[in-house]
């Protein structure tokens, strides 16, 4: 592993580390550079995130090539209406002797692909609940710690889809971004159906292994914050907040309820980040907007008014910033 001699020599290096992975992904994934970055910044953050979007928009194959392009332990669970909680982190069986013997399920990788995670029953939704807060699973009272880095990658079809179940807002504030896919442009569908009708094999190289992560990962901590960013951060949060005192009108006419604390944790870790791989040593208020819309879209519930009015999450966000 390369050590790094000062802070800033590290800033440079995660910069130049994410350019590369970004270059590697894009072997694989056209377009999506926005949603790509997200990822990646997730990761460097020691969060979770949450892709949503209809099916065959290649969710399942932009999380597989970053798994590809990390030197990581990578598992795909596949969730089903039948899928039971034990599935996920495992269960106790009893071995030739007689004994019990804790055998771990797929949760105990580096990247986690939660497939379709909206497919399956709440229940088995929140099994993943602890894994994601505490890195550790316990199963008949006894407490397994998982391996770090860790990460959860979930894609989710729209909920407006038959089969579905909506996650639990504490499971969705669990996710430090919600990530929407949209359709590509006519040039990116063709340049995707060229490549994927055809015989070539594109080879994914290794970028970044485990320790890098985590050195990065506690750099993205170190990244001073000057205090005007952390209030605008924290003051665009309260603004989110419908039954609080000063809050906006916005939040009063359209929302049922708005972020708690966790986004604003988010929102500033994110900031840190952007600004890094931007080649920035210091997050301003532009790099807090930049990721505002990922953090804040699935932590805000809007009223009926707004449902009605047709306004939209996004809508609302901008409005608040």
């Amino acid at each position: 592993m390369k050590t790094f001699n000062s802070d800033v020599e590290a800033a440079d290096a995660l910069k130049n580390t994410y350019q590369e992975l970004s270059k590697e992904i894009g072997k694989v994934i056209v377009g999506q550079e926005e949603t790509v970055k997200l990822l990646l910044t997730a990761i460097f953050c020691q969060g979770h995130c949450l892709l949503v979007g209809v099916p065959g928009l290649a969710k399942t194959l932009l999380v597989q090539t970053i798994a590809s392009a990390l030197d990581l332990d990578f598992n795909r669970i596949q969730f089903t209406p039948d899928l039971m909680p034990s599935d996920i982190v495992g269960s106790e069986t009893l071995d030739n002797n007689r004994n019990f013997k804790f055998v771990k399920g797929p949760v105990f990788a580096n990247i986690i692909l939660a497939d379709e995670i909206n497919r399956t029953p709440p229940k088995t939704q929140s099994a993943l609940l602890e894994s994601m807060q505490e890195y550790s699973v316990t199963v008949a009272g006894e407490r397994h710690q998982l391996s770090k880095p860790f990460f959860v990658l979930a894609t989710q079809n729209p909920i407006e889809q038959e089969g579905t179940y909506p996650l639990p807002e504490a499971q969705l504030d669990r996710f430090m971004f919600m990530v929407n896919l949209d359709y590509p442009s006519f040039e990116q569908e063709l340049a995707i159906v060229k490549s994927t009708t055809s015989n070539i094999k594109t080879i994914v190289n290794k970028v970044l292994g485990a320790e890098e992560i985590i050195v990065f990962q506690d750099l993205v901590r170190k990244v001073p914050v000057a205090d005007n960013v952390v209030e605008y951060a924290v003051r665009l949060v309260q603004k989110t907040r419908p039954n609080i005192e000063g809050a906006s009108e916005e939040s009063k006419k359209f929302l049922e309820w708005g972020a708690g604390p966790r986004a604003s944790q988010n929102l500033v870790l994110a900031a840190k980040c952007h600004a890094l791989i931007n080649g920035k040593y210091s997050p301003d208020i532009e790099d807090v907007k930049a990721v505002a819309f990922p953090v804040l879209r699935h932590r805000i519930v809007r009223n009926f008014k707004a449902e009605a009015e047709g306004m939209s999450t996004e809508e609302i966000i901008k409005k608040l910033m």
